[in-house]
């Protein structure tokens, strides 16, 4: 397998730091030529970055970055893309690693290093599987563990770990003595579409030198993690799979434990009895989310986001049902490909769709309460002029 020309860049991130530094490790043994590029937001308090680039022999070259707008985050979006055109520019650098601090999600990032005009080859969020349910279950505040990555961060470490785990095609995966089978479970049924390479010394049968830019010492292959950093990565197709209208969510699934319900109905949400099973709904699963329909509010598709024990509901823009068919064109493609998947008669794409994954999931009593939460026969048929004179439960929670 052959490095791609310029400077290829591999995201590795994740909140499980050990198994994180296991993989960069991995990727500088593995991969001759390779330097890792890291900003530290744990010093953001004292009004700085710290920036180091290091190889396999250890650190190169360490600097700062000074805040912008007291946000360690802004700070490393500024300073990223010149340090990686730099090493780009001084030729030499095979792969450049650009090491996430622990809260730092992949998806900015990515989004950064590819408008900056730089080629990003893959994004890896390292995980422990013994850690992910202890850390999906965490509604601590990452500012309550010197975590934030500014002031105002509002993030818990569930929603901000369930955010990297989802949003990376390849999960290195640490050989982790006190993980079981239903923690290697969760994990394939939280992302079944990921890529899992682990982080021990596997091996591929492609010579690393094909194709190869900068010479190397001799000849060896590429192991599994080093080829899936350089295995290509599209920027606009991952944040297409994180939108609600057409993010690829798990598929149902029951084993070692593990159980993901996928309920999906075309009747909406009694918008004051679902507001009532919030607490109940949320609490029901370690992970859930999706796409809903509120009676009252039958133009608006909202998304579900919850882990932790905390729910994010928020507008997720119009159903395309709701829109006049001039407006379609101004839609993404893949947008209107999912809707088309899922077109109903009477409703178009307006549906229920909510996924959730937990061990020991309550299954019947699960989809017993949500089909509670729904019209009756006598309110759906009452029609939509009835529907919108309904409570509106959300508008609080919505901030209308």
């Amino acid at each position: 397998m052959a490095v791609p020309p310029g400077l290829p860049v591999v995201i590795v991130g994740g909140l499980h730091a050990d198994a994180r530094r296991a993989a960069v490790a991995r990727l500088l043994a593995d991969v001759p030529g390779s330097v890792v590029l890291h900003h530290d937001l744990a010093t953001a308090a004292a009004g700085t970055v710290v920036r180091t680039i290091r190889d396999a022999s250890g650190i190169l070259d360490a600097g700062e970055a000074p805040l912008v707008n007291d946000c360690a985050c802004c700070a490393l979006r500024e300073d990223l893309v010149p340090e990686l055109e730099r090493l780009r520019d001084a030729g030499g650098t095979r792969l450049a690693v650009v090491e996430l601090w622990d809260s730092v999600e992949p998806k900015a990032m990515a989004e950064v290093v590819t408008a900056g005009g730089l080629t990003v080859t893959g994004v890896i969020t390292a995980v422990d599987p013994a850690l992910v349910l202890p850390y999906l279950g965490n509604g601590d505040d990452l500012a309550d563990g010197g975590l934030a990555a500014a002031a105002t961060d509002q993030r818990t470490v569930a929603d901000t770990f369930a955010r990297q785990l989802e949003y990376a095609p390849v999960l290195a995966v640490a050989d982790s003595p006190e993980a079981d089978d239903e923690d290697r479970e969760l994990l394939a049924q939280l992302h079944p579409t990921a890529r899992q390479v682990p982080i021990g010394r596997d091996v591929s049968a492609d010579p690393v030198d094909d194709g190869l830019t900068v010479p190397v010492p001799r000849l060896r292959p590429l192991s599994l993690l080093a080829r899936a950093a350089l295995a290509g990565f599209d920027v606009e197709a991952a944040a297409a799979a994180q939108h609600p209208a057409c993010a690829l969510l798990p598929a149902e699934a029951d084993a070692h434990g593990v159980t993901t319900l996928v309920w999906s109905r075309r009747r909406p949400f009694h918008p004051e009895r679902l507001y009532a099973a919030l607490e109940d709904l949320t609490c029901s699963a370690a992970r859930s989310r999706g796409r809903f329909w509120l009676a009252d509010k039958p133009d608006t598709l909202f998304h579900w986001d919850a882990a932790g024990g905390a729910l994010c509901v928020e507008s997720a823009g119009p159903w395309l049902a709701s829109l006049p068919d001039a407006a379609w064109e101004m839609v993404p493609p893949v947008r209107r490909a999912a809707a088309a998947l899922d077109w109903d008669a009477e409703h178009g794409d307006r549906c229920q769709h909510l996924v959730f994954t937990s061990p020991g999931l309550d299954r019947d009593g699960l989809e017993r309460l949500l089909e509670s939460c729904l019209l009756t026969d006598a309110e759906y048929a009452a029609g939509r002029d009835a529907w919108q004179r309904l409570p509106h439960a959300f508008d609080t929670l919505l901030e209308v």
